[in-house]
Parts: structure tokens; sequence; C-alpha cells
């Protein structure tokens, strides 16, 4: 034992680093791909006859219909492909303040059907994504003229359709709140939808009623994404999960975004989610959601373990 103890006869030695001393442990992964992944290294095959009119719908207000529209159009862009998003919301429109893109709106379908201007004079191009476009119905606090409906805008999808510089991949029509005629206005072009919901009673109750209106006219590929999800509730009891959501309205999932504070800032700025750098949960839940949009995939709802109930003093007696 005093042969191992150091004596001050001896002098230290100092120690030398060099990089070249420390080695990095070698770690031994299953050769087995992993199949659920997003294959970010590739673009995302583009399922479905183009271009794919998608409107993107809730019944109830305040659930995220705009954000999910601005922030899957902008991945969708990111990924490559060319898009054009409508707000159909009449005399309430605020896709442009979510893109930062007010203040370049000059005309609207409106002015396209007057004849007051082409339908490429109306149409916003980002400054960002040279291949997203805007294109608003109507200008704040207007009303629409009383000939204005469903047909008028399969025009401007058709028209869409028939430009010179190529048809877009994606037409995303930003739906208005509520059943009336303005809803049934923006679903009239679209051959495929997208329910935006959060997990609480009365979305759900809504929501249920909308996939009844979508399914009478003739939409049947209906997607779901479950907005505002907080696992902590969920464990708590206190939010039903995205299972239960599923459960309730049958529909496929298409993405879950998770409660962010960021969504505030990002919205008051004009800046998108999904720009954002470094990117948030949530941003990363929409371009998720937009990859899955092009190829027509859906996700699955994971099982979240419930936190145990505290035990109280009557636990004991079965209380």
């Amino acid at each position: 034992m005093l042969s191992l103890l150091h004596t001050p006869s001896t002098p230290l030695k100092p120690f030398a680093f060099s990089p070249k001393t420390l080695k990095p442990p070698t770690f031994q992964f299953s050769k087995t791909p992993v199949q659920s992944v997003l294959q970010w290294n590739r673009k995302p095959q583009l399922a479905g006859e183009t271009p794919r009119v998608v409107v993107i719908t809730s019944g109830k207000g305040g659930v995220g219909k705009t954000t999910t529209t601005a922030n899957v159009g902008l991945s969708l862009a990111r990924f490559g492909f060319s898009v054009v998003a409508i707000d159909a919301d009449v005399g309430l429109r605020n896709l442009d303040l979510l893109l930062g893109l007010e203040n370049r709106v000059n005309y609207t379908v409106v002015e396209v059907l007057n004849g007051d201007c082409r339908l490429d004079q109306a149409l916003v191009r980002d400054k960002r994504w040279s291949n997203f476009e805007l294109l608003c119905i109507s200008k704040p606090r207007s009303k629409l003229p009383l000939g204005f409906g469903g047909k008028a805008l399969v025009w401007v999808v058709e028209a869409l359709k028939s430009r010179e510089e190529g048809s877009p991949d994606f037409i995303l029509i930003d739906c208005p709140a509520g059943i009336d005629a303005g809803f049934i206005t923006a679903i009239t072009p679209a051959n495929e939808a997208v329910l935006v919901t959060t997990p609480d009673i009365t979305s759900l109750r809504d929501a249920d009623r909308v996939i009844g209106l979508l399914e009478c006219d003739g939409i049947r590929d209906i997607k779901m994404m479950v907005n505002r999800v907080r696992t902590d509730m969920i464990k708590g009891e206190d939010m039903m999960s995205v299972l239960d959501v599923q459960e309730m309205l049958g529909l496929a999932l298409l993405g879950v975004i998770p409660e962010d504070s960021e969504v505030i800032r990002s919205t008051n700025r004009g800046y998108p989610l999904v720009l954002n750098k470094p990117p948030t949960l949530a941003g990363l839940s929409f371009e998720q959601a937009a990859w899955r949009l092009v190829e027509q995939d859906s996700m699955k709802a994971v099982m979240v373990e419930e936190e145990p109930k505290k035990r109280g003093f009557f636990s004991f007696f079965g209380g």
C-alpha cells in the first residue's frame, strides 16, 4: 500500500493533453432501417393528380386554420412545389397578416371578376419563396357581390390551372369559420380536405358536423390535424388524448401540433413558424404534416401514459 502513495521526492509530471489521446466511443446500431422516420435527405414524392385542391376547414373559429394554411403552404414551397394559397374568408381575412404580405395586396378576386385587373395582378408572390403565391377573395370590411358563390371560386381555380406559366402543384383554400354560405363557397372546388381541430368538446362537435357536410359535397379524402395539444394535461386526464379525438371523429391523422407560445410571436411578426431558426417543435410538426400531405400519408397516434392519481386518506377505505 505504501508503494502506491506519492512521495515528495518524486516530482509529478505534467499531463500532456492531446486530442489524439481521446477516442470517440463506438456504438453498435441495428441494421434494420426505421420506416417511420421521415427521410429528409430526399424530396417527398407527389401523389395524386395535380393541381391538388385542398380546403383547410374546421367549423369552429380560433382552432388554427389560418396558421395551418400559412405553415403548411410555406413548407410545401420549401419542398420545391408551387403553391397558391387562397384566403376565402370574406371581410375578415388574416392569411396575409400571418405571411407578412398585408401591405402588398392591391387587388383581389372581386376586382378580377369585375374586370378591373388580371388574375396575375391579384396574385401576391412571396419574396422569401417565389413558388408561393397568395390570393385574397376580397378586401377587409368589404362585402361580396350577390352573384359570388361556389361557381365563381371554381372559375378562379380553373383559371389558375390554365395559367401560361403552368398550373400550381397545390391550391390551398383557407376556409372561413362556420357552415354558412362562405363555407359552402370555399369547399366547392376542393377535392380533399384537412380538418383542423383541438382536443375539446366544442371543437369536436363542430368538426363532426363539418365532416358530414364535406362528405355530402363529395369530398371523401379528409384528414385531421389536432392542434394545441398539451401532453401534461393529457397525462393529468384534463385533456382528451389524440387517440380519443381520432376515435370520436374516425379520420386519418395528418399531424399533431403541440401547444407553443412561439405561435403568437410568429403571428405578430408575420413570420411563419416553419421559417424559424432554430426550428420550434410546432414548426417541425407542421413540416411533417406537409410531408404527409404530399405523399397522401398519415400518422399513427401513440398512447400517452397517464400519471398515477394521488391516493388520499379515504383511499385506504376504498374511497
